[in-house]
This record gives C-alpha cells, structure tokens and sequence, in this order.
C-alpha cells in the first residue's frame, strides 16, 4: 500500500509578460503565497524540488537554480533538488516529491515551478526551444512529422504562416488527424474560443479576452490550420505547491488537503503515429487511472497540456474521454466547456493562461486544487470531486518526450 500524500497548499503568480520582474520575486510571490495557505513556516519544509528550463539559456544560470531563487526566501540547507524535463517539467518536480515523501525522506516537500521567458533580446526567447528534440535528427525528425499532414492540403490563400517550428510539427499532426478522422478547423477554433471562454473567469490568467468561433479562425495565421489565438504564448510566472505524508497532515491546522490519489511519469516511445493507442499521454494516463482506482467516467474536471488547440483535442483523447478520432466532434457539441459533461481547461489552459514551461504543471495542480475546494470562483465546476492533469514536453519521434498524468480528489 502505497503512502497517502496530500496537497496543502498552494501558490501562484498571474502569468504574463514581467520584464520589470526577476525570477527571484516570482518564485518568493508563489512560494510565500503556498506557505500561507498551509499554514506553515519556511522552516517546516524538508525538501524542495524545483522546475525551471530557460534561465539557462537566457540568463546564463546554470546548474544552481534552486539553491540561488529559494535562498532569497529562506529556504536552504534541506535538499534542493532541480528538475529539467521540458515542458514537463513542473509535473515531474511534483512526481518526484511525491515519491520522495512516499521512499520516506521527509514528510514536507515543496514544489516550485518558475519561469522567465520574455526577454528584451527576442532571439533568445526564442532559442528556448531549440533543444526540445533531436538537436542531431532535427531535418530528418521535421521531415517524418510533416509527412503525417502530407494527404491533407493546405487550403489556398492560407499558407505559409509566421515560422514557428513547434507549431508547425502541430500542425503537421493536426492535418493527419483531419486526414483519418475528419476533424475540421472550425472543431479546433472551438477549443480555442472555449478556452479564450474561460480565461475571462481567471483573473491569473495572462489573457483574458473571450474570443468566438469566427474571431479565432480570423486570427493571424501560424501554421495552418492552427491561427494564434489556437496557440500558447511564451510567459513569465510561477506556480508552488506544498506535500505531506498523512502522518504528518494533523500538524496542519486550518488547510483544505487535497489527495493525490495517482501520478505517473512516462517518456515518448519509437511507436508509428498510426499506433495511437501507444501514445504517451495515452499510457501515462491508464497508469495514473490504475494507481488512483478510478476511471476517466469519474473525473469531474481536467487540465491539460494545449499548447495547440490541437493538442487538448488529443489529450481527451488519450485521457478516454472520448474516442481516438473523436476528440474534435467532442469539443464542437460543447462537452469540455463549463457546464458540459467534463470541462476541460476552466483555467484557459496554456492558449489563454499563458505557458511559463517550468512553472505550467504546477499552474495546473494550483487550478485543480482550487476546483476540488469550491475556491475557483465564476469558473468553478459544480461539486467537482475528482481532478485529473496532463502535462507533456519536448518531442521524440511523433509524440511528446516526457508526459506527467496526475490524478487528485478531495
């Protein structure tokens, strides 16, 4: 029997473009704020795991970035572990917490996930995701996933976009599911629109504007058939969560525990693209669904990974919520959106919340641990019991290179 873990306490910053803010005040605003709600000191925490991916690249801050933003909010001397696992990396600092908790290390972790992606220089806010596969087989890996789209052609007048190399290899995808299951863009528009929806409800989210159907298909073109407001932007921000052992949890006094009932990390396969009951997010997920004891018919609400509006059509997909090949029809009848059978991204998701890399799982834990309280406010999910995330990043092959599916209930 594994060991029960809960979160109590969490934090986080508006996500959004913070020039005149350092990564330091950042992470000090979500951690103080996490500390809070759990009613606990900088002193009880015995071990800390850290996400952050581009302070690297555009800073120059290596290997110590933990040790140097926590130091500043008094946080030292406990281990500081730093996680590096693309855009999954939040979720995977949160598995590795949890099962540093579970191997009996420490009863109290925090999770930390801090970014800062704007930069005045743009080409290194760029070069953030340069690294984000097969620096060795870039050509050939660009050549295999634009194959997949291939059979389907570009509509006249709608190409080419503004050269985003990631977007693209979505797109590429994309055009290989409208080819084999007739997804359209308007279905993706719809996942845009409804996200857009959302965010309006969120006031941490970095946009806030409602967008509808038609307004998102007009938007400036990317990599057809996805146009901007279908596509997450670069962001600033951070997110915390604080863990403890159900030993330790009587120490807490006036906190709102939520158990995490399954966490599972998996890393992206040589599978075919065909294979898609093979995909990543697909394995994590039944993983996640075995440890908790429960099914994708349980769950009241989700977060998941949209860089591309594309990508949640996947995602339900690969969560079961719907069939392989239906995740577009889904979405169009209204099924994901606040008010229908699973809201899926109440938060905005990464189009309209904003993507900090490091700090994204986190953002998502912080928005289910508000659902499963009753605390989400106008975009609250009605007696929302059970809360599942999916957080994905870096590409190898035709899928994701890491993927985190965690599974929370109250």
């Amino acid at each position: 029997m594994k060991e029960e873990i809960f979160v109590v306490g969490v934090g986080m910053t508006r996500f959004g473009r913070w020039l005149d803010r350092s990564l330091k005040s950042l992470v000090a605003e979500a951690v103080l704020q996490a500390l809070k709600d759990a009613n606990c000191r900088a002193a009880d925490i015995e071990a800390a795991f850290f996400s952050n991916t581009t302070q690297s690249i555009i800073e120059g801050q290596h290997l110590i970035r933990g040790q140097i933003a926590l130091r500043e909010i008094g946080i030292e001397s406990i281990p500081i572990v730093n996680v590096e696992n693309a855009c999954a990396s939040g979720s995977t600092a949160f598995y590795q917490a949890i099962n540093h908790l579970r191997a009996g290390a420490a009863d109290i972790a925090l999770v930390v996930g801090a970014e800062k992606m704007y930069n005045e220089d743009r080409l290194k806010s760029a070069a953030v995701f340069d690294g984000g596969w097969d620096v060795h087989q870039s050509k050939a890996i660009a050549e295999r996933l634009a194959s997949i789209g291939a059979g389907f052609p570009t509509p006249a007048g709608r190409g080419p976009g503004v050269a985003s190399p990631f977007m693209e290899l979505y797109a590429s995808l994309a055009k290989g599911h409208m080819s084999k299951f007739g997804t359209t863009e308007r279905q993706l528009a719809t996942v845009a629109g409804k996200n857009h929806r959302h965010s309006t409800l969120n006031p941490l989210s970095q946009y806030q504007n409602d967008m509808s159907v038609e307004d998102v298909l007009a938007g400036k073109l990317i990599a057809w058939p996805l146009t901007l407001p279908m596509c997450s932007p670069i962001s600033d921000g951070a997110a915390a969560a604080i863990l403890c052992t159900k030993r330790t949890l009587q120490r807490f006094s006036d906190v709102r525990p939520v158990r995490v009932l399954g966490c599972a990390l998996a890393s992206g396969s040589s599978r075919e693209w065909s294979d898609a009951e093979g995909h990543i997010c697909r394995r994590a997920a039944d993983k996640a669904y075995d440890e908790a004891g429960v099914g994708p018919q349980d769950i009241s609400v989700a977060e998941v990974h949209d860089a591309s509006a594309f990508a949640e059509i996947v995602q339900i997909e690969n969560l079961r919520f719907c069939e392989i090949g239906e995740g577009g029809a889904f979405s169009e009848r209204g099924e994901t959106a606040l008010g229908g059978r699973i809201p899926v991204n109440p938060s905005g998701g990464l189009e309209s919340k904003g993507h900090p890399i490091g700090a994204t799982g986190l953002g998502q834990i912080y928005e289910l641990v508000q659902q499963l309280r009753g605390e989400a406010g106008a975009r609250q999910v009605a007696d929302a019991r059970l809360a599942i995330a999916e957080n994905g990043g870096g590409f190898i092959g035709v899928e994701e290179a890491a993927a985190v599916v965690t599974i929370l209930g109250r």
